[in-house]
C-alpha cells in the first residue's frame, strides 16, 4: 500500500468514527436536555451541553481530516497535514467555552437553587447515557490508536470521562432521593471544572505539536535499530524528525562510517537505508549526513578515548560523536550533544580551553548539538 492510499483509508476511518460520535452525542444531548429541563436538573442540562460540544468537535475533526488530506501544491509542497492540529485547537477552544459557560450557570444555581424532581425516566436516561458513553469511548479510542489519530484518541478519552460525570449525576439523584439534599448545582461546578481542564489539556497537546516537540522515543529507537543492521554503520546521531501532520514525518540524521569507504559505497548505503526506513516506519529520510571514523587504532584511538573521558566528565555534555583525528595534519574534530542546562557558547569555551591545553599542537573543531532525540 502506497502513502496516498494509506492517507485515503485513514481519512475515511476518521470520518466514519466521527459520524458515529456525532449521531450518538446529538441523541444523548437531546434526551439529557429534555429530561434535565423537566427535572430542573442543571447538572444533566450541562452534561447535555457537553455532549453537544463533543458532537461539534467531531464535525471539526471531519473538516480537519478532509482539508489535511489535500494534495501538496506549490505553496505547500509537503502537504496540508498540519491542518489537523489547527482543527484540534479550534475544538479545544469550543470545549473551554462550554466549560466556562457551564461554570457560570452552575454558580448562579448555587445562589438561586431549584428543587429537582427526579423520575424513573430521569434515572433510566442517565444509566443509558453512562453505558453508551463507555461503549463509544472504548470504540473511538481503539480506532484512534489504530490509525494514529490524536483527535480520535482524545475524543475517546473524553467519552470515558463523560461517563464518569454522568455516573456522578446519577449518584447525586440517588443521594437526593435518600436524604432530600440536592447537590445538583455543586455537581455542575465539578462538571464545569472537568470540562475546562479537558479543554486546557487538549490545547496544550496541540500547541506541543505545532511548536515542535521531542520525537517519539519508540520511533527514534526503531529508526536507529534499522540503521544499526548495516555493518558499516557504527553509530546513528543527530536524528531530527519534522512532523507535517499525523503519519507525515520527514527526518534527517548522521551516520558514522569508516574512513575507508568511497563515495559510491556511501551512495549505495544511503539509498538502501532510506528505502528500509520508509518501508518499515513510513518516515522519509530527507538527508543523511556522514561522519567518518578512524579505522586504524593506535594513537587515534587513544586520543579519542582520552577526549571522550574529558568531555563526558561534564554533566551537561550528554554525548560525543563524529570524532575524527588527522594525525598528519594535526587536526581533530567532534560533536557534543549539550543539555539545556548550559549555553552552547559557554560550553564551547570550556571545552576548547580544555582541548587546547591537552593537545596544544592540534587544531580543534567542536560542533555543539542540541538534545533533540533519544
Amino acid at each position: 500500500m502506497n502513502r496516498e492510499d494509506a492517507a485515503v483509508i485513514r481519512e475515511k476511518a476518521i470520518i466514519k468514527v466521527s459520524l458515529i460520535g456525532i449521531v450518538t452525542n446529538v441523541l444523548l444531548a437531546a434526551f439529557k436536555a429534555a429530561v434535565g429541563l423537566l427535572a430542573s436538573s442543571i447538572a444533566l442540562v450541562l452534561d447535555a451541553v457537553n455532549n453537544l460540544s463533543d458532537a461539534l468537535s467531531s464535525v471539526i475533526t471531519i473538516i480537519g481530516a478532509k482539508l489535511a488530506n489535500k494534495a501538496p501544491d506549490k505553496e505547500h509542497p509537503l502537504g496540508h497535514g498540519r491542518i489537523e492540529y489547527i482543527s484540534s485547537m479550534v475544538v479545544s477552544g469550543i470545549v473551554l467555552y462550554a466549560g466556562v459557560t457551564a461554570l457560570i450557570e452552575s454558580i448562579k444555581k448555587i445562589f438561586h437553587p431549584q428543587t429537582p424532581t427526579y423520575s424513573v425516566t430521569f434515572l433510566v436516561v442517565v444509566v443509558v447515557a453512562v453505558a453508551v458513553k463507555l461503549g463509544l469511548g472504548r470504540y473511538v479510542k481503539a480506532q484512534g490508536k489504530k490509525i494514529n489519530s490524536g483527535a480520535l484518541v482524545a475524543s475517546g478519552s473524553d467519552a470515558f470521562f463523560d461517563a464518569v460525570l454522568s455516573a456522578s449525576i446519577l449518584a447525586c439523584a440517588v443521594f437526593y432521593l435518600l436524604v432530600h439534599v440536592s447537590l445538583e448545582a455543586y455537581m455542575g461546578v465539578v462538571i464545569s471544572f472537568a470540562i475546562i481542564k479537558a479543554g486546557i489539556g487538549m490545547l496544550q497537546e496541540t500547541l506541543h505539536d505545532i511548536l515542535g516537540k521531542r520525537a517519539d522515543v519508540n520511533m527514534s529507537r526503531q529508526i536507529k535499530a534499522i540503521l544499526s543492521e548495516e555493518p558499516q554503520i557504527r553509530g546513528v546521531y543527530d536524528l531530527f524528525i519534522n512532523n507535517y501532520g499525523p503519519n507525515k514525518n520527514y527526518a534527517s540524521l548522521h551516520v558514522e562510517l569508516p574512513d575507508t569507504m568511497c563515495v559510491e559505497e556511501v551512495d549505495q548505503l544511503t539509498r538502501r537505508i532510506e528505502e528500509k526506513v520508509y518501508h518499515k516506519t513510513g518516515v522519509i529520510l530527507t538527508g543523511v549526513g556522514v561522519y567518518s571514523y578512524n579505522t586504524r587504532g593506535g594513537e587515534a584511538a587513544q586520543i579519542r578515548n582520552d577526549i571522550q573521558q574529558k568531555v563526558l566528565a561534564h554533566d551537561w555534555a550528554l554525548q560525543l560523536h563524529g570524532f575524527y583525528v588527522n594525525l598528519k595534519e594535526k587536526k581533530l574534530r567532534f560533536d557534543v550533544v549539550l543539555s539545556f542546562d548550559i549555553a552552547p557558547q559557554k560550553a564551547l569555551e570550556i571545552l576548547l580551553d580544555e582541548m587546547q591545553k591537552s593537545y596544544p599542537q592540534y587544531k580543534v573543531q567542536i560542533t555543539p548539538d542540541v538534545d533533540i532525540a533519544d
